[in-house]
């Protein structure tokens, strides 16, 4: 069950995300900028113009991070940018360098950069750059000195729990908040892409229950933005998707991966979400006092009826438009006698009917009292 009042609150680079809030949404743009600089500065922007709060990329420290036997070996197929597995991924890495270049980049067009770091030489170079928050990929969710390592920055952190038991994700989110209580929790399937049964969006109100003071969210590698929509009814609040220019690019992700249009449509559902969830308070607007009155209906006469005439159920109609006495009145109408004639269609008012006698003052005239005997 979705708790619409829970206190839940994280803040990255200014912005407070919360049960009240919009939804933060993560463009994750990993190594779809292919190693060059330029596009990853074109795909900040497109971020950004389609609404994304955030861009993010992932560092890794390659000759540290990989065996020899898996760094080197042999990588030769059309998603490849080095022929063995430890080089592509080097040619897919930006230096400090490049990260201060995009870093100014970022902060010049209004959206917020940071990166996932997937070792701890990769948490320093970041912290060294002073990036405003951190991701934990789902593979690490059990690396619990990298969890101490990157929490111990002090920045806040967002962690993926993808290929993990529900007691691999309580393990890993209390090791960080026992150092740092700027954690959020992400609903995630570690498969690329995901199949939509296996998505497990349910686990967001799990992870709510488990987690009472945690922002929760989703990190959804499925083929559409839908998801998205139901993860935020759920109580999700971070929303993170592969974003990409063209899915055909060469490069593993660009397929599940969204493009601007995908984005934009997505970010304007869930912000037209969360208008329209509401405050769970039921009201009727002025925008709606037309159509009630064209689709309600009124009370009126029947048929033709005589002045004296007691009204019976029969003679009470319901009509359209519904300007007048509401069918709920229907009751108080039975029983009540007419001033004056009415006509078929003629709206019925308490006004035209005579008051009912007092209590008991049937039974009187009925035993002949007060008329002398």
């Amino acid at each position: 069950m979705t708790h619409a009042y829970d206190t839940r609150t994280l803040h990255i680079d200014g912005v407070e995300i919360s049960d009240a809030s919009d939804c933060y949404v993560i463009a994750e743009i990993g190594h779809n900028h292919q190693g060059s600089v330029e596009k990853a500065k074109e795909m900040f922007a497109e971020a950004k113009r389609c609404g994304a709060h955030a861009v993010k990329l992932q560092k890794r420290d390659n000759p540290t991070l990989y065996t020899r036997e898996f760094f080197d070996k042999p990588y030769e197929n059309e998603n490849s940018f080095g022929p063995t597995y430890g080089l592509h991924r080097e040619a897919l890495e930006f230096d400090s360098e490049e990260y201060e270049e995009l870093i100014a980049y970022s902060k010049e067009i209004g959206v917020t950069f940071f990166a996932t770091a997937f070792d701890m030489p990769s948490a320093d170079f970041l912290a060294d750059l002073d990036m405003p928050a951190y991701k934990v990929a789902s593979g690490d969710l059990d690396n619990l000195p990298l969890l101490r390592h990157v929490a111990e920055i002090g920045k806040p952190m967002i962690l993926s729990t993808g290929a993990a038991t529900l007691d691999d994700v309580r393990r890993g989110h209390d090791c960080v908040a026992e150092i740092n209580d700027q954690v959020a929790v992400l609903q995630c399937t570690a498969g690329y892409p995901a199949a939509f049964e296996e998505l497990d969006l349910r686990v967001i109100d799990t992870y709510r229950d488990l987690f009472p003071e945690t922002v929760i969210g989703l990190s959804s590698h499925d083929n559409g933005i839908a998801m998205a929509v139901a993860a935020y009814v759920l109580g999700a609040r971070i929303i993170e998707k592969h974003f990409t220019l063209n899915r055909a690019m060469r490069g593993t992700d660009h397929g599940f991966s969204l493009e601007p249009q995908g984005l934009d449509k997505m970010i304007r559902d869930l912000e037209r979400t969360r208008e329209g969830l509401g405050d769970g308070l039921k009201k009727m607007y002025p925008s709606e006092a037309e159509p009630k009155k064209k689709m309600g209906k009124k009370l009126v006469a029947a048929a033709d009826l005589p002045a004296g005439h007691t009204l019976r159920p029969e003679d009470i109609a319901q009509r359209s438009p519904g300007d007048g006495l509401p069918p709920y009145e229907t009751d108080r109408l039975v029983g009540r006698t007419l001033h004056h004639p009415v006509s078929r269609d003629s709206s019925l008012t308490f006004e035209i009917l005579e008051e009912p006698l007092p209590e008991g003052s049937v039974q009187l005239a009925q035993s002949g009292a007060g008329y002398g005997g």
